[in-house]
């Protein structure tokens, strides 16, 4: 049997609305193990952000308990959090989310500060990343200096720079074109052949298809749990 990396079991989460309660997930089971590749989708307001925000500790549940390899994370406070996730979690945004007044390695290297990894070494992890993405002739440029794509390939390198245990990806080619789109994807289907746990929101099937597993949420509740063979290149 293959180690679970995800485990949600009876996951409520809550929101207060003034008086009013809001549940986006409803009693949620959910197992991803390692080296998977999954999708979630679902329509706005179905809970699939919510989701993601729990298994990437930037929320809470209200209720159940989520086990991120094994260990239960659900009951951590905000310190501990932090800790999994600059140490355990990598992050791939839409927006891309970089540091505007850092350079391409310094923007790689951000997770390794935190970590306390020596100065010369995070270096040499930064720079060997940024060329496995292609960006070896941008390294001293800012992000705004770079295209979409070039920015999305620095996260994706700052996401790989702790080898995290679990991948997660929100709508990682939603402001790109289409072309770059599909290279960033085959950018993803490479960490996956490599072994790498990959969890995505998406909101394109052609995207989705590329997944083994689709997960779909509707009202705060999973839809179906589908299996669709290896990805695809």
């Amino acid at each position: 049997m293959n180690e679970p990396i995800v485990e949600l079991k009876g996951a409520v989460k809550e929101y207060a609305n003034g008086a009013l309660r809001v549940t986006a997930m409803r009693g949620i089971d959910l197992r991803i193990d390692r080296g998977e590749y999954a999708v979630i989708m679902g329509a706005s307001g179905s809970g699939k952000s919510t989701c993601l925000n729990i298994l990437g500790c930037l929320d809470r549940l209200t209720q159940g308990a989520y086990l991120l390899g094994g260990e239960d994370v659900s009951g951590l406070d905000d310190d501990e959090l932090s800790e999994i996730r600059s140490k355990r979690l990598g992050f791939i945004f839409q927006s891309y989310n970089l540091i505007p007044q850092l350079n391409v390695l310094e923007n790689i290297e951000v997770p390794l500060f935190y970590q306390g990894v020596p100065e010369s070494e995070a270096r040499v992890r930064a720079e060997k990343l940024a060329q496995r993405m292609g960006l070896t002739a941008r390294l001293g440029h800012k992000p705004m200096e770079l295209s979409g794509g070039q920015q999305q390939r620095v996260a994706i390198a700052r996401s790989l720079v702790c080898d995290p245990l679990l991948m997660l990806a929100d709508e990682p080619t939603g402001n790109l074109d289409s072309k770059t789109g599909h290279e960033i994807l085959e950018l993803i289907d490479e960490l996956h052949a490599e072994g790498k746990t990959i969890v995505m929101v998406t909101h394109d099937d052609e995207v989705a298809r590329r997944a083994q597993r689709v997960v779909r949420f509707s009202d705060g509740e999973i839809l179906s749990n589908d299996w669709q063979g290896a990805a695809k290149s």
